[in-house]
């Protein structure tokens, strides 16, 4: 019997490997490095160089492998030394394009749907849903992103973001004890998160705010877990969290439409139930505002403990950072005058900060998008059906982009206008670009600047050991410990 089992499993295993050596030759021969342009059928052309890796795994496992690693560019690095700044691999399940070349990279995040459309893993795309901001593509994408960029950019939404963020900051800081380590990661993520959906929805903290934020915990779980939607997985539990928070935004939806829409918007709800086109449905709404939520929980907290990581790491940009705030806080004191949404916004220095964090952070790796037809781009050539991977981190640390690209160095952009910053350079894109570009970019700023400026008026700190995890997101290993001590003439601001 033994004989048996062990003469089957030698002829299955042979089967098997035949099979895989049959798909490897085919697998190889869709990568090589020719193929026929659908529009020249008569012309031959390249494909960038590269490798394709395993049948079936490709170069998925080193690449999830560096990410992990302190060093989470070396994946591409090492390609990119090997075969140029683009290149072909094969990860997390499709054939794929690398970009390291701003260039090639900025002409892809402008390219409209009928050239590239987003590629994201099967269990966000399941999370997101068909109408999410995210995955939706064409005139509703733009129309939706227009709406709500436009409101992101009105003085009113920033002149309440900063009153919101300057309580709950304070709030925060009030609760904050020398005996005790403040963990910056987690009273980020609470500020932020209530920050936006106040400007989402217009709930306040309570009851309702709590349930949300228990609820959203639950699904954010599962953005990047297995595609299996059972009972008891991970990504059916997120699924279910995500239908209680669609029911509390509709019933607030409702509640809009029964005392009456103004006309001057409160918040994004208001902004998209405002609109005239009657493409946006009550459901298209409540998923959108939970997907909107993420920045909350996600980029911008990151943003503001990144930013205390470095400015721990370097005493004289901190000692800087610190003699601008506390010069211009006496100024406005004196003049008898609170800080408003531009007075955060035109402090040089803290504007710098916050760029090189961005730079230097990498709280968005880089962006995914699938070609939808064969496109040609400085003679690269990028098939239909491939995916096309933009990866911002070795443009942010490319040392011919950047003296000195891995030193946190805020006086490199001395003189830079913030508008540049953000939009201008091919070389600078943590915020993305193109028809997507992220229409929060001046909150996410506006936001650091105010926790910033409170946080280093109000305290001294010293940091405890940590670690920056940059797989499957970015964030602390052990959620940015810090021991602060209140400064004298802090006592009095804390109070609310």
């Amino acid at each position: 019997m033994e004989n048996l089992l062990l003469t089957v499993l030698i002829c299955s295993a042979t089967i098997f490997l035949s099979i895989v050596l049959i798909l490897y030759r085919n697998y190889l021969k869709f990568g090589s490095v020719c193929f026929i342009i659908g529009s020249s059928k008569n012309r031959r052309l390249s494909l960038p160089l590269g490798s394709l890796g395993w049948p079936f795994l490709g170069e998925t496992i080193e690449f999830v492998s560096c990410a992990y690693s302190d060093c989470p560019e070396s994946f591409v690095n090492k390609r990119r030394h090997r075969y140029g700044k683009v290149f072909k691999s094969h990860i997390f399940g499709s054939p794929t394009i690398v970009s390291t070349d701003a260039e090639v990279s900025k002409f892809v995040l402008q390219s409209d749907a009928k050239a590239f459309v987003p590629s994201y893993p099967k269990s966000l795309t399941e999370l997101m849903g068909k109408s999410s901001i995210l995955l939706i593509n064409g005139s509703l994408q733009r129309r939706i992103h227009g709406l709500i960029g436009a409101f992101f950019k009105s003085s009113h939404l920033k002149a309440q973001i900063t009153r919101d963020m300057k309580k709950y900051v304070q709030e925060s800081m009030a609760t904050w004890r020398d005996d005790l380590p403040i963990f910056i990661q987690d009273e980020t993520k609470n500020i932020a998160f209530q920050v936006l959906v106040k400007a989402l929805i217009s709930l306040d903290p309570g009851e309702d705010m709590e349930f949300l934020k228990k609820q959203f915990q639950e699904f954010i779980a599962g953005l990047m877990s297995i595609p299996i939607n059972i009972p008891g997985s991970r990504l059916y539990r997120s699924l279910q969290a995500k239908k209680k928070m669609v029911k509390l935004v509709q019933k607030i939806i409702q509640a809009k439409k029964e005392s009456g829409i103004s006309n001057v918007s409160k918040d994004v709800v208001d902004v998209l139930l405002n609109d005239t086109s009657d493409q946006l449905t009550d459901d298209l709404i409540a998923d959108n505002m939970i997907d909107m939520m993420i920045p909350g929980e996600d980029s911008v907290p990151l943003l503001m403990t990144l930013a205390i990581k470095y400015l721990s790491d370097s005493p004289t940009a901190l000692q800087q950072l610190t003699k601008e705030n506390m010069e211009f806080k006496t100024i406005k004191e004196q003049l008898g005058e609170p800080l408003c949404w531009s007075d955060y916004l035109s402090l040089p220095f803290t504007q710098n900060v916050i760029t090189e964090t961005l730079r230097m952070g990498n709280i968005i790796n880089g962006v995914m998008r699938k070609a939808m037809k064969d496109v040609e781009i400085k003679g690269y050539q990028i098939p239909k059906g491939w995916c096309v991977f933009t990866y911002f981190r070795s443009v942010h640390l490319d040392e011919n982009n950047y003296d000195g690209a891995y030193d946190f160095n805020p006086w490199r952009w001395q003189g830079t206008d913030l508008q540049e910053k953000d939009i201008s350079s091919c070389n600078f894109t943590p915020f993305g670009g193109g028809q997507r570009l992220c229409p929060g970019l001046d909150l996410a700023r506006l936001e650091a600047s105010i926790f910033l400026h409170h946080f280093i008026t109000q305290f001294s700190w010293v940091a405890d050991d940590d670690t920056i995890v940059n797989f499957p997101t970015v964030r602390m290993k052990r959620r940015m410990p810090i021991w602060v001590e209140r400064k004298l003439n802090s006592t009095k601001e804390t109070k609310v």
